[in-house]
């Protein structure tokens, strides 16, 4: 990702700015403060891919008379786990096929709870819990992905001990855009109640705190019913190290991300 830095070093102590390229800003602006959950339509007899994370519960579909296939993603099932009651229609069966490490589930006809749950431990060391809604007449296939191994958390920054100032400011401004963690800085994700200055409604939204630096994620909202424009150094403050905006044009209504860079303890 190339950024565009321009610096403006001012005398005496003065704030140092610098800006990030703004239509990545402006992109990212959107994305920060605005959380979709879009969800397709489902055909009745698709495929399901899961992405499910070490512990945690698999949510997927079973079918309830014919097979269901589990199959996980670069890895395999070693064993599986239920309780066997040996009451008719209280028990559903598991085979374990070993060339593919794959598992088939049946339901007989008889079965009368509305789902079926079980553990299941892989080759790789995980454990899920699944848990499965029955219904259908057709095979259901259910392929299953470890969340962490196919998204891998963000490498963290590393701001350079002898850099300068305005090198470690980059790197912490860099960071809080791309939403990654930093060596050596606490991330601190609780957003505040938004504080109204004069016609902009202000809310801090992430905190990156080391013993030297804090950044600030904000959202800044036009409240006015006319444009304004934020300059960089009212949003800054006094002693503030650096700070970039992700548009500083507001139309009434609209909003945007500035990252603000402070001492520790500001």
């Amino acid at each position: 990702m190339t950024f565009s830095v321009s610096t403006l070093c001012l005398a005496s102590g003065a704030p140092l700015l610098f800006r990030i390229d703004s239509h990545l800003l402006r992109g990212l602006g959107a994305a920060l403060f605005t959380v979709g959950f879009v969800m397709a339509a489902t055909p009745a007899f698709a495929d399901e891919n899961i992405l499910a994370v070490d512990n945690g519960e698999v949510r997927c579909r079973a079918s309830k008379a014919d097979l269901t296939r589990i199959s996980l993603k670069d890895d395999r099932f070693v064993s599986v786990s239920r309780v066997q009651t040996g009451v008719e229609g209280q028990d559903f069966s598991i085979v374990h096929e070993p060339t593919r490490g794959d598992i088939y589930i049946s339901v007989p006809e008889a079965y009368s709870k509305p789902n079926i749950s079980f553990f299941g431990t892989t080759q790789k060391g995980l454990v899920y819990k699944f848990d499965c809604q029955i219904g259908g007449d057709s095979a259901v296939q259910v392929f299953v992905g470890n969340a962490d191994i196919e998204n891998p958390s963000a490498k963290p920054e590393v701001l350079a001990g002898s850099g300068s100032l305005q090198d470690r400011a980059v790197g912490l401004v860099r960071a809080m855009f791309e939403q990654r963690p930093v060596t050596g800085f606490e991330i601190r994700d609780a957003a505040r109640a938004p504080v109204n200055v004069g016609d902009m409604k202000v809310q801090l939204i992430t905190e990156y705190r080391s013993p030297t630096m804090t950044g600030k994620v904000l959202r800044i909202e036009n409240t006015s019913a006319s444009p304004i424009a934020l300059r960089e150094e009212l949003i800054a403050g006094d002693g503030a190290i650096a700070v970039t905006i992700s548009n500083p044009n507001l139309a009434s209504g609209q909003a945007t991300a500035a990252y603000v860079v402070v001492p520790a303890g500001r």
